[in-house]
């Protein structure tokens, strides 16, 4: 099921008496989900990606702006007449039910046309719990479950429906960080099985990165950059984006372009064509540094860490916009850490150039 945000807007009145001011929690949000895609909304907390996904649910209405499932206009049908499913970050199962209960209780409120006969109802439920692999829990309740079966049993909950729009709202945030891996990877698989338009909120953006086939990073109600994961990381529109996405974040220098080459301090590490002379924020990947003892960018050395097959280096630079500087090299490189710095060359692919002062991104 395509989904289509036109002109998406939602406003909230203050809750200052004094100032009055209302709060723009999501700005005209254009965005065509396309069918059988799992969309990642991604973003700091209150940037507007939450809203956005109570507005597709129909639990928030929308200020202005029209939302579509397919060609149909549902921007005015109540949340029960959309067809989705949703899943919420604590999970709001039933705790004196079963597995089994919880699981067929949407289909107990159908009605009229809609409603089931039991046989079809227990069919749909063992089916979507063997999709979530809980098929063997159907007889226990809640309090005997670990967190992340019970997600599993809410995943269940809202897939029994066979809904046209499935709707996940930081569905692994309760969960520690193996099981969260396990799940995502399960989200992931059910997703694919099914084929159902997928919609998943996160501020982890490893998570959203992972699984999705798309996402969109937002900052304070307004869409930063759409596109697929990796397209997004290597190309970021903005120094917003660059610095949200990647683990260690991205290193932001301040630095110069002067006569085709990137200064970084009196260093001058990039030669860049095109470029007009300015001031710049020098944003480089932790990937992006070659260790180089004659490479022109110097660093203190401040640690080594031995990852197993990577190396992290923590240096500082006077430069750096960061208190420190994260490089991550490969284990076969070797760090004399009897020296007091440490010399490196960049990557031209993984270095990027920002506007000092709109922060927009500088193609060179």
């Amino acid at each position: 099921m395509k989904v289509v945000l036109q002109n998406l807007t939602k406003v909230f009145p203050s809750r200052n008496r004094k100032s009055k001011e209302e709060v723009v929690a999501v700005s005209d949000f254009n965005f065509e989900i396309p069918d059988g895609k799992l969309i990642g909304l991604l973003g700091p907390s209150g940037c507007g990606k939450s809203t956005t996904l109570y507005m597709i649910s129909g639990l928030q209405k929308p200020t202005s702006g029209r939302i579509f499932f397919g060609d149909d206009d549902v921007t005015d049908l109540s949340t029960e007449n959309r067809g989705i499913g949703l899943v919420f970050q604590n999970y709001a199962l039933y705790p004196h039910m079963t597995v089994k209960q919880n699981i067929l209780f949407p289909l107990q409120n159908l009605k009229g046309a809609d409603k089931m006969s039991r046989e079809d109802m227990l069919e749909r439920a063992y089916y979507a719990a063997k999709l979530v692999q809980i098929d063997e829990l159907m007889d226990r309740k809640p309090s005997e479950l670990s967190g992340g079966q019970q997600q599993r049993v809410a995943i269940a909950r809202a897939l029994v429906k066979m809904p046209r729009v499935l709707l996940l709202d930081e569905p692994l945030s309760n969960l520690d960080a193996r099981l969260r891996l396990q799940t995502r990877e399960e989200i992931r698989r059910i997703q694919k099985e099914t084929g159902i338009t997928t919609v998943f909120v996160t501020h982890d953006q490893e998570e959203a990165m992972s699984i999705s086939d798309m996402i969109v990073v937002m900052k304070q109600g307004m869409v930063q950059q759409i596109g697929a994961p990796q397209e997004v990381y290597d190309n970021p529109k903005n120094l917003f984006v660059a610095k949200f996405l990647g683990t260690p974040p991205i290193n932001v220098f301040y630095g110069r372009v002067k006569s085709g080459k990137v200064y970084i301090g009196e260093a001058a590490v990039l030669d860049v064509t095109g470029a007009q002379d300015q001031e710049v924020m020098v944003g480089i990947r932790p990937e992006g540094f070659v260790l180089d003892e004659n490479g022109p960018l110097k660093c203190k050395l401040s640690n080594v860490e031995v990852m197993g097959r990577d190396v992290s280096i923590v240096s500082t630079n006077d430069a750096s916009a960061n208190p420190v500087v994260r490089s991550i090299i490969n284990a076969d490189n070797k760090v004399d850490t009897s020296k007091e710095t440490v010399s490196y060359s960049v990557k031209p692919y993984k270095c990027f150039l920002f506007n000092k002062e709109t922060e927009e991104r500088i193609e060179f």
